[in-house]
């Protein structure tokens, strides 16, 4: 099977810092790394890394050509990657406290100027694949999943940032829900301190046709499905460092078990594992661990 992830591209600007910044507060960083990033780039990593064949579609400006090298270099297919002459790669600009926390701000750059042309341009290119992957970093997304749709794809998003997506977008086109409680809250309209039994419940109740993953930070995962039970997966302990693509590698390394028929529970348990690696790394895409060293974690652990 084949995926096609229709993603962000960004250059990452880390700067690290004794705390988040505070309104009004002007605060000298510790250091300043620049990271290839995006979700988008950073799940088509963790599904190249996990065995996957996997095809990226977005557009970057000529300041973000290094992200279409690095990308091929982990062997995803570049092939429907756009390069824009006149606006330049989306960034993020993120702050990251001793403890590896961190607050994202972006500017959508390239990712924000995808438009029908270059949609429909990707999928009369893109050949067979079976999955749609997307995010909510770039524009034209209605668009792209009734092309995906039309295409007879099964279609996962991953709604990150979660703000203003449920007005563009018809979410019961959407076969797979990965999510956290952040994201949760938005959409089931529950306090963000809700408990996650109210939360798995609000979005069964709101979504009773969609897989959903819920993710719960140092407290695991959950799969949701109406019906089933629901199956938990506790988060590995490890000392963090940077916690940046933890959530893009375990979407990627989640997507590639299920892809790969080895069933929602063993997925969980090596997507949980691949995470617990990328956090002890700085970094984003480069803190991604490949498959051989996920088999070796989840060996000593299990």
């Amino acid at each position: 099977m084949r995926i096609l992830n229709f993603g962000s591209l960004n250059i990452d600007y880390v700067y690290d810092v004794d705390h988040f910044v505070r309104a009004g507060e002007t605060l000298a960083s510790r250091a300043l790394h620049r990271y290839p990033g995006g979700k988008g780039l950073n799940q088509s990593i963790a599904l190249a890394r996990a065995g996957v064949s996997v095809t990226h579609a977005g557009k970057v400006g000529p300041d973000g050509e290094f992200l279409v090298g690095l990308l091929a270099k982990n062997g995803v297919d570049t092939s429907l990657i756009a390069i824009s002459d006149d606006e330049r790669t989306g960034n993020a600009i993120i702050q990251r406290d001793p403890a590896g926390n961190n607050c994202i701000l972006l500017y959508g750059g390239t990712n924000k100027t995808i438009d029908d042309e270059l949609s429909e341009s990707v999928f009369s290119r893109a050949g067979k694949c079976d999955w749609l992957l997307l995010q909510n970093e770039i524009s034209n997304l209605e668009h792209i999943v009734a092309l995906g749709k039309q295409y007879g794809m099964q279609i996962a998003l991953n709604p990150s940032p979660a703000g203003g997506i449920q007005d563009s977008l018809n979410l019961d086109l959407i076969d797979f829900l990965i999510l956290n409680e952040t994201e949760a809250s938005v959409f089931t309209g529950l306090p963000v301190n809700a408990s996650q039994k109210d939360l798995a419940w609000g979005l069964i109740e709101k979504f009773p046709k969609t897989k959903i993953i819920l993710t719960l930070g140092t407290q695991g995962s959950v799969y949701l499905e109406a019906g089933t039970e629901p199956v938990f997966q506790k988060a590995y302990s490890v000392d963090a460092v940077d916690t940046t693509a933890a959530g893009d590698t375990y979407t990627g390394f989640l997507l590639a078990g299920i892809i790969a028929g080895d069933g929602i529970r063993t997925s969980m348990m090596r997507a949980a594992a691949a995470s617990a690696i990328a956090v002890t790394r700085p970094g984003a895409a480069v803190s991604i661990p490949k498959k051989s060293e996920v088999e070796e974690f989840f060996q000593s652990v299990n």
